[in-house]
């Protein structure tokens, strides 16, 4: 039979390297491009033995994303860490990402902890914090192991007032602080002595008008509320616009009815001068949200991302309560004027939960005005988006994209997809200066590093 192949017009279908498609396209051949990665790990056998159990770890993972759907998280009070935060001791710091000792600590964290010490009364100066946290007096550990997160370097301390979000549907609690603000603030690592009059004005005015505020109302939800702004373009974890807006709507008549004047202006003032406000909020809303999908036998949910600007760190559902981590690191960003990469400490604080709840980057193209922070355009935000439903196991029923004909947001992060793809999870975020003492530089994207994922994976395959 004679072989027509060289007289016939030729279809290539490009599975690799782009740069092979475009000299075909340059040779005017008809190309069509597949994308394609190897998975970043596992051999035959262990895939193997994955695709044999694949139909019960869809299962395990449906009950897991379901709960995650579920979800009903309401803002139900406020109060003082150490009177509500499980296991909270004097003695005891809590920070973002998986656990870090005080040697191996980035700038920032150390910036943060000096800070509540000092805000604590347990150090009069910078020089006493330092001595102080290096002495091994004091404690550190996850603020995800004990149901709280921390945006950035994360710190709670004993004193600081915290939100209290309670998951209605399955009865867990998760605590947050309050938003500082941006710039030179505690979260970003400053310690400077305003600094610390600002946390405890918090303290002093903020947190009782807040309090009664939040009581007089009796709940807040923060998933309506949630839902609401991603359609005022906000993807709550680097705009909060839209919802720190929502928020003040709600509480701003009961803070009026129940502070002084002269109190519930200032309160006021600073909510409408924070755009930020909501974020922790919406970190203690996903946190509520995210929990109850933990222990699911055969599912590889990942149910927290977290940093601590050393390490990046995920833990997932059917595997206990074990971090698997890698090294954090640095974002891609917009800097402040005078600061540029080189000044970045790599990527901190616990506010990936929100990505690992289907917002934030996951829901980025509802806030196209984020990826300006790297030159990026709205369609690049619809593109990242988008990328999110390959590694993801639902669609969210009430988190939804305006730009994308109100798709619900990619919800769920499946380990196996990620580890299938190399596709990693988008996270947007803040930059701080690596060196104590500064604050923020800047803001920017980042895609989680590969080597929690492989180490998670290794782990998962050897527990089905």
């Amino acid at each position: 039979m004679k072989n027509n192949l060289f007289e016939s017009k030729l279809k290539v279908a490009n599975i690799g390297m782009e740069s092979f498609a475009d000299s075909l396209a340059e040779n005017s051949v008809e190309t069509v491009r597949v994308d394609f990665t190897p998975p970043i790990c596992g051999d035959s056998s262990q895939w193997s033995s994955v695709y044999k159990k694949i139909s019960s770890i869809n299962k395990a993972n449906k009950i897991a994303s379901d709960r995650i759907l579920q979800a009903q998280p309401f803002l139900i009070g406020m109060g003082k860490a150490g009177d509500l935060v499980p296991g909270m001791k004097k003695n005891l710091i809590l920070h973002a990402g998986p656990p870090v000792s005080w040697d191996k600590m980035c700038g920032p964290m150390r910036g943060g902890v000096m800070a509540a010490l000092m805000y604590e009364g347990m150090a009069k100066n910078p020089q006493e914090a330092e001595k102080l946290a290096a002495s091994g007096k004091i404690k550190f550990e996850p603020c995800h192991d004990h149901s709280c997160v921390g945006p950035m370097a994360g710190i709670i301390s004993y004193s600081m007032p915290v939100f209290i979000v309670k998951n209605k549907k399955f009865g867990n609690r998760a605590y947050a602080t309050m938003n500082e603000g941006l710039g030179k603030v505690l979260r970003y690592g400053a310690y400077s002595p305003d600094v610390i009059e600002r946390l405890k004005w918090m303290e002093n005015v903020l947190y009782p008008v807040l309090k009664r505020a939040i009581s007089y109302l009796g709940e807040i939800d923060l998933k309506s509320m949630t839902a609401q702004a991603l359609h005022m373009g906000d993807e709550v974890h680097n705009r909060n616009r839209g919802g720190t807006s929502l928020l003040y709507r709600t509480l701003a008549p009961a803070v009026i009815k129940t502070s002084s004047q002269e109190e519930a202006a200032s309160a006021l003032e600073f909510i409408n001068k924070n755009d930020h406000f909501y974020l922790n909020l919406s970190m203690a809303m996903s946190k509520a949200s995210l929990d109850p999908a933990a222990g699911i036998k055969n599912s590889s949910l990942v149910y927290i991302m977290a940093r601590n600007g050393t390490e990046f760190g995920i833990k997932v559902s059917s595997l206990g309560n074990k971090w698997f981590t890698g090294p954090a690191p640095v974002p891609d960003a917009l800097f402040f004027a005078g600061y540029g990469k080189k000044d970045a400490n790599p990527d901190i604080g616990d506010s990936a939960i929100t990505e690992t709840n289907g917002l934030g980057g996951f829901a980025i193209a509802a806030a196209p005005a984020i990826v300006q922070f790297v030159g990026g355009s709205a369609k690049d935000s619809v593109k990242y988006t988008e990328k999110m439903y390959s590694i993801t196991c639902a669609q969210n029923n009430i988190y939804r994209i305006p730009a994308l004909d109100f798709k619900g947001t990619p919800t769920g992060i499946d380990l196996i997809k990620a580890a299938k793809t190399g596709i990693m999870p988008f996270i947007d975020t803040g930059v701080a200066h690596k060196e104590p003492g500064i604050g923020q530089v800047g803001a920017g994207v980042v895609a989680a590093p590969k080597e929690p994922f492989i180490a998670a994976f290794e782990a998962f395959v050897k527990s089905i």
